[in-house]
């Protein structure tokens, strides 16, 4: 008893699993780390090195790379568990998500930049050759792809506008009216059909420049080429109904779980304070649901920032380009010119600007709701 209570004493208080672990079994633990990650470097340099032809010595598949990465994740969990004891087991149940993520995102996504600097045609007989940035320079002076980044930007702000049919449309479901739960369930319609369903419904039948009933009562109404999809101008504001007509239910519901969380309290002390019902939503109602107003904005641009299948399916981007997005625009890019170097460099280029753009927006959103309440 009385060496157990010495040993306990010789013991730091602030001690973990890992101070008590030998200094040898430390240094076993980080040099099969660093050698595990060493060759597998020296495996993927190797064999990029001969997939861009720059040297003859390599492996004609990635199979031995695949190879290697299954061991070097068996070195990092040996290495979890020799350096950090009972906390390293610990870690080892998070070491399959953290490799499959890897494997998964990562390595895909610096494969898909090798691909980006290389002439890949699949038309082509001459197979993939490395060209560095020639890809990045195309792009630049490439008019159709800035168009498409033009696009974007007007899809972008009509979000804005969406928004506040939303909301209009979600104080109407919120507000006590006959049928509400009818009304609820119509409304949430277009968001349970498919983006290429409402294509085909709306663009390619109701829309049909001969026959389409739309076409049909714009003539009525005395437009004499009732053509939706001909004009550059009408045809990106007929793509952006068609998309809005899809999504607004989506933030519909959104606000509308919003407004039915909020405190009934709040709401009739404004009242009985003598506001009006404008002075009730705007200095009351409006400020409390802006996280939730915030929330289902950005999660629209995230999903506009996608938007191609309607593109595609009513207009393959025409007239000239002019509804493309850039989305819409990369698959055509892959599909009608089999231009797999070129359309993964205009791929790898968006996917920067999202990632720049969403965490600006997130930072700017941050700030706004932090300065309001």
């Amino acid at each position: 008893m009385a060496d157990q209570i010495s040993t306990a004493n010789a013991w730091p208080a602030n001690s973990t699993s890992a101070d008590l672990i030998p200094a040898s079994r430390k240094r076993l633990g980080w040099t099969l780390l660093i050698a595990a990650t060493i060759a597998l470097l020296a495996l993927i340099i190797v064999q990029i090195l001969y997939k861009t032809e720059v040297d003859t010595i390599g492996f004609y598949t990635w199979r031995p790379v695949i190879y290697g990465y299954v061991l070097w994740g068996v070195a990092l969990g040996a290495w979890q568990v020799l350096t950090r004891g009972e906390d390293g087991q610990r870690a080892l149940f998070l070491l399959p998500a953290l490799l499959f993520t890897i494997a998964m995102v990562i390595f895909p996504t610096l494969f898909g930049f090798y691909i980006a600097l290389t002439d890949w045609n699949l038309s082509s007989f001459s197979g993939r050759k490395f060209n560095g940035l020639d890809n990045f320079w195309q792009m630049l002076a490439d008019p159709y792809y800035r168009n498409a980044l033009f696009n974007m930007v007007l899809y972008v702000l009509a979000v804005l506008v969406e928004y506040v049919i939303a909301f209009g449309l979600a104080l109407l479901l919120n507000a006590q009216i006959r049928a509400r739960k009818f009304f609820r369930v119509v409304f949430l319609l277009p968001l349970m059909l498919s983006p290429v369903a409402v294509s085909w419904m709306i663009g390619k039948s109701l829309m049909e420049y001969r026959f389409g009933p739309a076409a049909t009562l714009a003539r009525a109404l005395g437009w004499d080429n009732p053509a939706f999809f001909s004009d550059p101008i009408i045809a990106r504001i007929s793509i952006m109904v068609l998309d809005a007509w899809t999504f607004i239910p989506f933030m519909m519901i959104m606000l509308l779980a919003g407004l039915q969380a909020m405190s009934r309290e709040v709401i009739e002390a404004a009242r009985v304070d003598g506001a009006t019902a404008w002075q009730t939503f705007w200095q009351v109602t409006f400020p409390l649901m802006l996280p939730v107003s915030v929330t289902a904005v950005i999660l629209r641009i995230i999903f506009k920032l996608k938007l191609a299948d309607i593109i595609i399916t009513v207009t393959s981007g025409g007239p000239g380009g002019a509804t493309d997005s850039v989305s819409s625009f990369i698959y055509r890019e892959y599909r009608d010119r089999s231009n797999v170097g070129y359309g993964t460099m205009l791929a790898m280029v968006y996917l920067i600007m999202i990632v720049v753009f969403i965490t600006w927006l997130l930072k700017i959103a941050s700030r706004f709701v932090r300065n309001v309440n």
